[in-house]
């Protein structure tokens, strides 16, 4: 089994990746592989809705990282998205490419445990995780939690790392993302799949 970190800072390296990096080696300490993926500092595009993906099954930009994303989730089992907090909200490149890999890709998501992480020097969190867990309702997702809410405090990686119940917040994240993996697991081996959900009925408030 295989989680799928999403880094949405431009920063490669920084507070966002510690927070993402403590709940990574939770994970691989109860045997679940991780990946980090970089969303990367370049320009994203935003979705048109064009509506081209329906019949190419991924974005029709192909020249930043959504398709990519959407390639990397068909082999994962779980995520953790990460963002640092900007304005009281996450990333926009992160938020750029979650409206298209989710709507070009939900496919790759559908069904598999999600979580979301922030990263502040101060203020903003609770307002930034509440805008990225909701990509995990509209795509059936399962939410994971922890012992708080998954935030972290710092200007730098050493300071984040001196969040002492912030990490804390990160390695439980990790070992109950690896618990309801197992879990899952286990019930497709005894047979119990996930359900085949309607989704025929579009009611437009307009008529």
């Amino acid at each position: 089994m295989k989680v799928l970190l999403v880094n949405g800072s431009p920063r490669a390296k920084g507070c966002t990746y510690t927070a993402l990096t403590e709940v990574a080696k939770a994970l691989e300490a109860d045997g679940i592989e991780t990946e980090i993926f970089q969303v990367g500092a370049k320009p994203v595009r935003d979705c048109i809705a064009c509506m081209k993906c329906r019949e190419l099954k991924k974005c029709v930009f192909d020249d930043d990282t959504a398709n990519a994303l959407i390639e990397k989730a068909k082999g994962a089992d779980g995520f953790v998205f990460g963002s640092p907090v900007y304005y009281a909200h996450p990333s926009g490149i992160l938020l750029s490419v979650l409206d298209r890999a989710f709507y070009a890709g939900g496919y790759a998501f559908a069904g598999k445990p999600g979580a979301s992480v922030v990263s502040a020097r101060r203020g903003g969190t609770a307002a930034s995780f509440d805008v990225v867990n909701k990509y995990f309702g509209i795509c059936q997702m399962p939410v994971v939690s922890s012992s708080y809410w998954n935030m972290v405090y710092g200007k730098t990686p050493d300071e984040v790392r001196q969040d002492a119940e912030g990490m804390q917040t990160m390695r439980n994240l990790g070992h109950n993302m690896a618990y309801l993996l197992k879990c899952m697991q286990a019930g497709k081996e005894k047979g119990i799949l996930p359900p085949q959900n309607d989704t025929s009925a579009r009611t437009n408030f307009i008529r």
